[in-house]
């Protein structure tokens, strides 16, 4: 199994931030990467169970399900449930610490999942660098500017 964390400062508090990620549906309006999202059967988006169902910015279909969101630990868990690329067992967590001296925000967004053997680092680098990393990204620039 692969394990995969990363984490960031944002200059930003953590209800902030957490304004931005708890939507479980909202990270097309923040991820360069995804184009559009909906939850399926018009659920919540913050029902834990729901799947939200997105496309990319290549026409690439994804499904993930909220496994966990927890207000007052300003964290959620999700899995991945179809891919067009080999991530399999794919369950990711978010949480955020407030950096209290700073009143900023200590991001840590880690993963573990299976793939083929021959795609173990290409793998690794895509969630570590198109996912998250961009991720953080788009989310500081988000809070600062209003888009992404």
């Amino acid at each position: 199994m692969i394990k995969v964390r990363r984490s960031t400062i944002v200059d930003k508090s953590t209800d902030e931030v957490w304004g931005v990620l708890r939507d479980f549906n909202g990270h097309d309006a923040w991820h360069p990467s995804i184009a559009d999202s909906q939850i399926e059967r018009s659920g919540d988006s913050d029902r834990v169970g729901c799947i939200r169902k997105f496309h990319l910015e290549d026409g690439s279909e994804l499904r993930e399900q909220l496994l966990s969101l927890s207000d007052m630990e300003q964290s959620f868990s999700y899995c991945l449930l179809d891919t067009p690329i080999p991530l399999f067992n794919y369950v990711a967590h978010v949480r955020l610490f407030p950096v209290t001296d700073t009143d900023s925000t200590f991001w840590v967004w880690e993963s573990a999942f299976n793939t083929l053997d021959n795609e173990v680092e290409n793998m690794r680098q895509l969630v570590e660098r198109d996912i998250y990393d961009a991720g953080f990204y788009a989310v500081k620039t988000y809070l600062e500017n209003g888009v992404a």
